[in-house]
């Protein structure tokens, strides 16, 4: 019997190696395409000050919503958010008090936990992007005895951490190293995962191992980049579909 021609026997790697090389020629341009949009929301933030109050309900037997920002983030980065979840009937908090974030974890929590209080809340859900459902959690561990935060529906969170935290050798930054005590502390906690959706995309450069988390309610989806996502429709669509799980 013949052996099999040399291109038919080396066919199988070859295709392998040309998936490899599309998918990765396809996370490079999403990856430029983060950045480009992040630039652009960024900018938007600092040249038109939206006021969040435009975006509260008082006539509503939803929820309310709190918009939990991602690291050097204003609320106004989460924008594209507020504007589905008022337009579907929430009533939609921003803590202007985060400022841009860059505090720790257990300060950001305290200064939502205050302004809970403040509003008088008595039932709400939290919606974040990365470092925002780091605080998000430590609010449903630490600062949720009287069960006014029902769940937190996060995009793209680092629950984890990220080895390309030390890359950026900023006080900021060093929460996000995988084995960071805050994390740590966070992590020791699994009773609230229960009531946190988790939702992530097929590649994130700044979280390379994904935000899945133990315990909680995952949904990967086909999106891809860190940013981009929180104008995509389907990152709607999952995150009314995590507000419904949690308040059903």
């Amino acid at each position: 019997m013949k052996r099999p021609p040399v291109m038919t026997r080396f066919f199988p790697s070859g295709v392998s190696r040309l998936r490899k090389a599309s998918e990765l020629g396809i996370n490079l341009s999403a990856w430029g395409r983060d950045y480009v949009y992040a630039t652009r929301r960024q900018a938007s933030g600092l040249v038109r000050r939206s006021n969040p109050k435009a975006y509260r309900q008082s006539d509503t037997a939803k929820p309310s919503v709190l918009l939990l920002p991602g690291i050097y983030e204003t609320w106004a980065f989460m924008r594209p958010v507020a504007k589905l979840l008022r337009a579907q009937g929430y009533d939609v908090h921003a803590v202007v008090d985060l400022g841009h974030n860059g505090g720790t974890i257990e300060d950001m929590a305290a200064l939502v936990d205050a302004y809970v209080r403040r509003e008088a809340l008595d039932r709400c859900i939290l919606v974040a992007h990365s470092k925002g459902g780091l605080i998000g959690k430590l609010l449903l561990t630490r600062h949720n005895a009287g069960g006014t935060i029902q769940g937190l529906v996060t995009l793209n969170t680092p629950f984890q951490g990220s080895p390309l935290a030390r890359l950026l050798p900023l006080p900021a930054i060093r929460l996000f190293l995988p084995n960071s005590p805050e994390l740590a502390d966070l992590g020791a906690n699994h009773q609230v995962n229960q009531n946190i959706v988790s939702i992530y995309g097929r590649f994130d450069p700044h979280i390379p191992g994904g935000s899945h988390l133990e315990g909680a309610h995952n949904v990967q989806l086909g999106t891809r980049g860190h940013f981009l996502p929180l104008s995509d429709a389907r990152v709607h669509s999952a995150i009314l579909d995590g507000i419904r799980l949690l308040t059903r």
